[in-house]
């Protein structure tokens, strides 16, 4: 039985009770919450006078159906009809906004990243870069920003015409993060939808839902009323009357497709609502017989456990050549037992409780079902539980009667498939409904290209001898069939959450005349250019 030693927390790691997760912000401004209250404990156990138990981080607010809508008019009345104040704003001032409130966020840093670590369980390190990695972000945005500003100031010409085309709002946008990353994925879609103009409603996530709250005055403080409004409480009571109101322009959701079809059903008029969403993912490793093991063993222990393997990211199901099989699972399992588990305010931890005791209980049934069905637990210790933490289990040989064989597990269970032929792979991924990314391991370059151009038809990232993951943020992030709507990084996000629109005229001296005569006296918020240099 694997056991854990339930620490206690550095005092710089140790946060407070957070006593202001019953506010929210609509309209501009902070209010408190004085119904229901939705509390908020660690999955952190503490022992104190002998017993075990869970920290009380705080209390969040569960909004009813009249608050929500007062957020959606709120927005509504920022965007109104695009003839607001932020769609209307230059690029100058919308970069204005973001930049003060980057700088506040800034100051927040060490508070979120407590909370974070605290309310998910997720790494020390792993919080604090959280925080940093999002801060990155918004600053890229800001500057993918400045550069499409550019490119579309000038003038095309062509048939007769001459037209300046640029990207104005789309409307009125609703963001849903995930738990696993609260603060980044939420931001990943925030931060473009608002800097292109449109007015936001955030419904905060059931876990890693604090996170975000101490950011509340910042966004108050740096955004005219109405532009960015924060709400929680649970998705039928808030998200199913704002979504049903049919002025939603925007949905910008993290999580699965199920409740994406969902939300796009309930909005009467589907085909005026533009979804970016991430949704599920099986990304699969596939190890070939020539793999040079020991860099392959160590990618995909990190592309399968890293954050626990919460990840849409992470590697789910590992596919390793029949020849190799049993020295790649052996490697595989002595790097698994040199990872420390522990408490995720602990320095050099690399496993840490799950957010949830439902979490633990779900992955020991994809473990019961493999067991089962013939496969083994091949790692000392797989599977065994304490609390809230389960030890990563590595099942061999995965085959398809099994969940985990189709399902995407979302956490510590590592399934690992032998294959003959690459073939096999190739087939699982076409029947898959699933295609965000696959990882490739080999070094033969004939057998290499074949599989690339089978993969890049399969998923929408193919990664050669290194783990699946998300960033470089200037790389575009989106999916094939159910795991993903529309594309993602600081460039395509904005486009994202925009639409092109072009102002047009025949070519004559009088039209040149009065474009130039918009263009010089600045009459034109759009019409116009704020980074020519």
């Amino acid at each position: 039985m694997k056991e854990l030693n339930w620490v206690k927390a550095t005092p710089q790691r140790d946060p407070v009770f957070y006593r202001e997760g019953s506010k929210y912000l609509v309209g501009g401004e902070i209010r408190e919450w004085k119904g229901d209250l939705f509390e908020i404990f660690s999955p952190v156990f503490e022992k104190r006078e002998g017993n075990f138990q869970q920290r009380l981080l705080g209390r969040c607010s569960l909004l009813n159906c009249d608050v929500a809508k007062e957020a959606l008019t709120a927005a509504v009345k920022a965007y109104d009809n695009g003839h607001g104040e932020w769609p209307t704003a230059t690029v100058a001032k919308r970069i204005h906004c973001t930049e003060k409130f980057l700088e506040k966020m800034k100051e927040k840093r060490m508070d979120i990243a407590q909370l974070l670590c605290w309310e998910i369980a997720k790494p020390w390190a792993d919080s604090l870069a959280e925080v940093d990695r999002t801060i990155d972000y918004a600053w890229a945005t800001i500057e993918a920003l400045k550069d499409l500003d550019r490119q579309s100031s000038g003038f095309v010409r062509s048939s007769g015409f001459f037209a300046q085309i640029r990207r104005s709002p789309y409307g009125v946008a609703l963001c849903m993060g995930p738990y696993n990353y609260p603060l980044n994925e939420t931001f990943a879609t925030l931060i473009p939808a608002l800097m292109m103009g449109n007015p936001v409603i955030v419904k905060l996530p059931r876990l890693g839902m604090l996170c975000n709250m101490p950011l509340l005055e910042a966004f108050a403080d740096s955004f005219p009323p109405g532009v960015i409004n924060i709400i929680s409480g649970e998705g039928s009571t808030v998200v199913t009357p704002i979504i049903e109101s049919g002025q939603i322009d925007l949905l910008a959701f993290i999580g699965s497709a199920k409740v994406a079809n969902l939300l796009n059903q309930r909005h009467p008029r589907p085909n005026r609502l533009r979804s970016v969403l991430g949704l599920g993912a099986k990304n699969v490793g596939i190890v070939l017989k020539d793999a040079d093991l020991e860099m392959s063993v160590k990618e995909c222990l990190q592309g399968a456990l890293t954050f626990n393997g919460q990840r849409c990211t992470a590697l789910k199901l590992l596919f390793v050549h029949r020849s190799i099989a049993d020295e790649f699972i052996e490697k595989f399992c002595e790097s698994l037992d040199a990872l420390k588990g522990g408490m995720p305010f602990e320095d050099g931890v690399a496993l840490t409780p799950l957010p949830e005791k439902a979490a633990v209980e779900k992955m020991s049934q994809y473990v019961d079902d493999a067991i089962q069905k013939g496969a083994k637990i091949r790692n000392k210790y797989g599977g065994d539980m304490d609390r809230t933490y389960f030890h990563p289990a590595v099942l061999y040989p995965v085959q398809e009667t099994m969940r985990v064989w189709t399902e995407e597990q979302f956490g510590p269970v590592v399934p690992i498939s032998p294959f003959d032929d690459p073939n096999e792979v190739i087939e699982y991924l076409a029947r898959s409904p699933f295609g965000q990314q696959a990882s490739l391991f080999g070094k033969d370059s004939l057998t290499l290209g074949k599989l690339i151009d089978a993969l890049v038809n399969q998923v929408c990232r193919v990664n050669l001898n290194t783990q699946c993951r998300r960033g470089p943020d200037t790389f575009p992030f989106g999916g094939r069939k159910d795991s993903a709507e529309g594309t993602l990084s600081v460039t395509d996000a904005l486009r994202s959450f925009s639409i092109r629109t072009v102002v047009a005229a025949k070519n004559s001296e009088e039209n040149f005349k009065i474009t130039r005569s918009i263009v010089n006296g600045r009459t034109s918020q759009f019409l116009s250019t704020d980074y020519l240099f």
